[in-house]
């Protein structure tokens, strides 16, 4: 087995405290080649439904072993595209969701939601012109006329989601990049001494999450047996193919929680819950006191929760955009993306892995436990962390009768073999014709 298809799976599980030992229970197979990118995205994918599967069998106290198919994994990590509805595609993103050319370079929007797109227009003083093109002309000319980073400081301080490009190496200078990479993957903590479990019976688990990440995680504890129970505000319901994406195997209902009957079902529901997982913005639900002694809590967030974009909204397109990610898979002329959202996906299966994790050892020791992943963790993880695809490293160079020449090395090798050829091409016909000792 190729040392860089387990490096990321040994990697995750170290993140997540498991025993190394259990990394050899891990086989791998299936098509190879899917999710191509510049960055190690496959092997991004494959780790983190690995070490999720590995959390999976050592919280079922099962042998294993854990089979990864890459043809699964690439499929489920674009689950979104291959949904149909009655035999209709969805639709990912909106309109107004896209790259836009700024007067200094390139700014990505995201308006799925309705409020998105009411704060977007607002904040460049565009109309709404319903699903038309008219808006997306306006916005174009719009953005066209700032400066990418005028740009996303406008919309973000109306309520509206926008990211101005950025190199790695920009990202990497920020105060905000610097923040991220000052920090591990993800963090698991022990906050007290509670008592293991809150009640006997199926896994109880509290969804309060949007958009893909979160809803991947919820979305495989209940493949696994956990009831879980997804809570969405009346007024703003998710997205309805996000929402059947994601929604598989779960419950949904919805509670307005500053209305007081709602919020008294509500906190009956978190006091009987084992996990809680949320996806707002940091500091979004604070309001609510969701601490429980012996819960399980799981935040996510795009950001982190520090530093001066600790408050912002997020989503993966975006984060790709300002952690270089785009940059990275673009050209001179555009800015390009991930193959997937792979962020998301990824950080959901992290997530579902640090929740189980957190499950198997507070059965042994107790504890209420907070567990918490960001977007831009995953994206720096992915740029920083895993190894990447380099020429130079299956390259050589020689002296020799044509010059300094530089060459691929044979990719045939075995133990005892040689490690390259004895000699460098010639001047052609220039050797006498006749064999060597002869």
């Amino acid at each position: 087995m190729d040392d860089t298809v387990r490096a990321g799976t040994e990697l995750l599980w170290s993140a997540l405290g498991g025993d190394p030992a259990l990394v050899d229970r891990v086989e791998y197979g299936g098509v190879s080649g899917l999710l191509p990118a510049r960055l190690p995205v496959m092997d991004l994918a494959r780790a983190a439904v690995a070490a999720c599967s590995l959390a999976a069998v050592e919280h079922a106290g099962l042998p294993g072993p854990v089979r990864v198919d890459d043809g699964a994994v690439a499929t489920a990590f674009v689950s979104e595209r291959h949904l149909r509805v009655d035999g209709r595609a969805p639709v990912n993103f909106a309109p107004l969701s896209r790259f836009w050319r700024a007067a200094d370079g390139w700014v990505r929007t995201h308006a799925n939601y309705p409020h998105h797109k009411a704060a977007l227009l607002a904040a460049l003083g565009v109309p709404d012109s319903g699903s038309g093109s008219g808006s997306v002309e306006a916005v174009a000319a719009a953005i066209g006329e700032r400066k990418a980073v005028e740009a996303e400081t406008a919309v973000y301080a109306a309520g509206g989601l926008a990211v101005a490009l950025r190199t790695p190496e920009e990202w990497a200078a920020s105060e905000q990049g610097r923040e991220v990479a000052a920090r591990p993957l993800l963090t698991r903590e022990r906050l007290d001494e509670a008592a293991p479990r809150r009640h006997t019976g199926p896994l109880r688990v509290l969804d309060l999450t949007r958009v893909i990440a979160g809803p991947v995680a919820t979305r495989t504890l209940a493949l696994l047996g956990a009831d879980v129970l997804r809570i969405d505000p009346p007024g703003n319901p998710e997205l309805p193919d996000q929402h059947a994406d994601t929604g598989v195997g779960k419950r949904t209902a919805a509670l307005d929680l500053d209305r007081p009957s709602d919020r008294r079902t509500f906190d009956e529901l978190l006091d009987a819950a084992d996990v809680l997982v949320t996806g707002y913005r940091p500091g979004a639900l604070d309001r609510f006191d969701l601490e429980r002694p012996g819960l399980v809590t799981a935040r996510l967030s795009a950001w982190g929760d520090y530093g001066p974009w600790g408050g912002r909204r997020g989503f993966d397109s975006l984060v790709q955009v300002a952690t270089g990610i785009a940059a990275v898979e673009g050209s001179a002329e555009e800015p390009g993306a991930l193959p997937a959202q792979a962020l998301d996906h990824g950080t959901g299966y992290l997530l579902a892995a640090a929740v189980l994790r957190s499950l198997t050892e507070q059965a042994r020791d107790g504890g209420t436990r907070l567990v918490r992943l960001a977007l831009a963790q995953t994206g720096h993880w992915l740029t920083g962390s895993l190894p990447r695809y380099s020429p130079e490293r299956y390259l050589a160079e020689s002296e020799g009768p044509l010059g300094r020449l530089r060459y691929a090395l044979s990719p045939v090798a075995y133990e005892g073999g040689p490690t390259g050829w004895s000699r460098p091409p010639g001047v052609a016909g220039a050797d006498a014709a006749e064999w060597l000792g002869g």
